[in-house]
């Protein structure tokens, strides 16, 4: 059996906006440090993603010193700056998949920036330490907790998975449409599925759930544009109980740090 090394690490800050590749992250109880723990909501609190605005691909985020630089991928000059640690501000309760977490709210000129380049009344919100969300319990191993993700702190999927995918689809789409957080090489299509409790340069993980795929993997990351595919192929090998999964969802068991070029082993 080849040997699977991480190839690739992503972090995606605002959920549901463009990602960060890294050669090496920090590895939490909430998954990679910084990944979606920003998220935007509307006037009801409520999340907003790609799947009701396919305008959030066309924003691309940036670690810049202390500061996440947030700008449009069409227009480089429009651009703005927030802390990577924000200040205490204003608390609210913000809805995302149905549970009520704990946001803090960003300044006035970072919300009406936001409201201006995506011309809908929305905010930009944060989530401090003090918040906490857990994962559903139904897959927990523990009291495991998540930022902003749709329900799990990390996501993993094989370049040879997306490989595969590729040999049976009409034009072949990146890996960003996936948006995972670790990448890696070597191995069998979907081996992911079967990488129940794995190692990473000390640490341990625990795959615990298929990823049921959306509408997001159908948007052009690019463009801001959707199509039917890939999840319209996907659906006639990969569909299970009106599911099409792609991908494991992961539990981090302990901290550490995880670099590209790391082995990672099956327990």
């Amino acid at each position: 059996m080849s040997k699977l090394f991480v190839s690739g690490l992503f972090i995606y800050p605002v959920k549901s906006l463009g990602g960060i590749e890294l050669n090496e992250a920090h590895v939490g109880n909430r998954g990679l440090m910084y990944d979606r723990r920003w998220m935007l909501i509307d006037d009801n609190n409520t999340f907003i993603t790609q799947r009701n605005n396919h305008a959030l691909a066309l924003l691309q985020t940036d670690l810049e010193n202390s500061f996440l630089k947030i700008g449009s991928k069409k227009d480089k000059s429009r651009f703005i700056r927030v802390p990577l640690n924000p200040q205490p501000t204003e608390r609210i309760k913000a809805d995302v998949w149905g549970d009520i977490c704990l946001a803090e709210v960003a300044a006035d000129e970072v919300n009406q920036w936001f409201t201006q380049i995506l011309g809908m009344s929305c905010r930009l919100v944060y989530m401090p330490e003090d918040s906490i969300r857990q994962v559903d319990v139904s897959f927990a191993k523990g009291n495991e907790i998540t930022a902003f993700s749709d329900g799990y702190p990390i996501m993993l999927i094989g370049e040879a998975s997306l490989k595969d995918l590729n040999n049976r689809l009409p034009l072949p789409v990146p890996m960003n449409r996936f948006r995972p957080n670790i990448v890696f090489t070597g191995g069998y299509p979907y081996q992911e599925d079967d990488l129940h409790k794995f190692m990473i340069n000390e640490m341990s993980f625990l795959g615990v759930k298929l990823c049921g795929r959306c509408v997001i993997t159908t948007v052009n990351q690019d463009e801001g544009t959707a199509s039917d595919e890939p999840l319209r192929t996907l659906s006639t090998y990969r569909k299970k109980e009106n599911k099409v999964l792609f991908g494991q969802n992961v539990l981090p068991v302990n901290n550490g740090i995880v670099k590209v070029g790391d082995e990672i082993q099956p327990a």
